[in-house]
């Protein structure tokens, strides 16, 4: 008899695929925003750096060139004001969902003792599963206050998001980071809405010291860049030369000409504040669409469904408008009766819809 182990989930968003094809049987296609993927070019400052950097030929460093981590300490301490060491507490990462989803064993390795992984309620998926594939124990948290002993005595880490993916949220970082230093916890900050803040200004858990807390950033939002897999992770300088040093082991690489791409984009504030613009116009028009507030931040609508079937109003916009929304309980079961929308096509793809569910 064969001994079945551990099989994968579902991917979340293949659980779309009936409303997909309702969609795209319109005329002029499903407009998607189910996932958040960037339509809008990249700055051109970064596509002449990937273009022309010379660094194809050696294998790059896996903590990131001086340049890579220099470029993200100045972007950090130009946006927040904080200042860190870019030998001793930056480094880089493909992106950041891999960063998401193997902390939990690297962390694991480090302190068999803790085997619990404290996660926002409604969230990106990866955070669960991170903690799933380290075997480790996924316990979705409310609200810090909620915590209960038992869990705090055995996390290995507390994730925090802000904006919040899906529902927009800023969160009290300030708080978080508190809390785990008076738990022993270490605070992993995952900010990559942050360029995208429509309540106030853009905030980082680094604001609030190093000591403990770490924010995950990439260039995949904030530079339309998501296909090249650029990140970063930047604080407690143990917890990063911890992971740096792991991480080297498994040949976890951000290619030479990425991190070129990336330390030109990460030096241009320009072609962010006109995407800010883009995607400012775009929410405040499709919430009206659906019915929905405008987010603290981020590029998501998260919307209330009366009557709470969010699955029959994902197939209905499906049917009736071609666009493709994502259900919240994909983000936790805590987000059944909401959808995300992700207005991440251009305009005239957003007005398509508008006119069809006119008709």
């Amino acid at each position: 008899m064969t001994t079945v182990g551990f099989e994968p989930p579902p991917y979340p968003y293949e659980r779309l695929a009936g409303a997909k094809a309702k969609a795209e049987a319109h005329d002029g296609g499903v407009v998607d925003l189910s996932i958040g993927t960037p339509c809008d070019a990249p700055p051109q400052v970064a596509l002449d750096a990937l273009a022309n950097s010379d660094a194809e030929r050696g294998y790059p460093a896996s903590v990131g060139s001086p340049a890579y981590r220099e470029a993200a300490a100045n972007w950090i301490a130009r946006r927040f004001g904080a200042d860190l060491d870019a030998g001793a507490q930056v480094a880089a990462c493909v992106g950041t969902k891999e960063f998401v989803g193997t902390l939990p064993q690297w962390l694991r390795l480090r302190s068999p003792d803790k085997d619990t992984v404290l996660y926002p309620s409604i969230a990106y998926p990866t955070y669960e599963m991170g903690a799933v594939l380290a075997g480790c124990r996924a316990v979705a948290v409310d609200a810090l206050d909620a915590v209960s002993p038992e869990d705090a005595a055995r996390a290995l880490l507390l994730w925090v998001n802000s904006p919040a993916n899906p529902t927009g949220e800023v969160v009290d970082l300030g708080a978080a980071a508190a809390w785990g230093r008076a738990h022993g916890v270490p605070v992993f900050s995952d900010e990559c809405y942050v360029e995208f803040t429509w309540n106030g200004r853009g905030r980082s858990i680094l604001e609030h010291g190093s000591d403990g807390v770490v924010a995950v950033h990439s260039l995949s939002k904030r530079s339309n860049l998501a296909g090249l897999r650029a990140g970063f992770y930047a604080g407690d300088g143990d917890l990063v030369h911890y992971l740096s040093e792991v991480r080297k082991h498994v040949g976890l690489l951000v290619p030479g000409p990425v991190q070129a791409a990336a330390v030109a984009a990460l030096g241009d504030d320009s072609h962010v504040d006109e995407q800010r613009e883009r995607y400012r116009r775009r929410l405040e028009f499709f919430r009206t669409i659906v019915d929905a507030p405008m987010p603290d931040g981020g590029f998501y609508l998260w919307a209330p469904i009366a009557g709470g079937d969010a699955w029959a109003f994902t197939e209905d916009l499906a049917a009736r408008g071609g666009a493709l929304v994502s259900p919240g309980d994909l983000y936790g079961q805590s987000g059944a009766g909401w959808v995300r929308v992700a207005v991440v096509q251009p305009m005239e793809r957003l007005e398509l819809v508008a006119e069809r569910l006119a008709r």
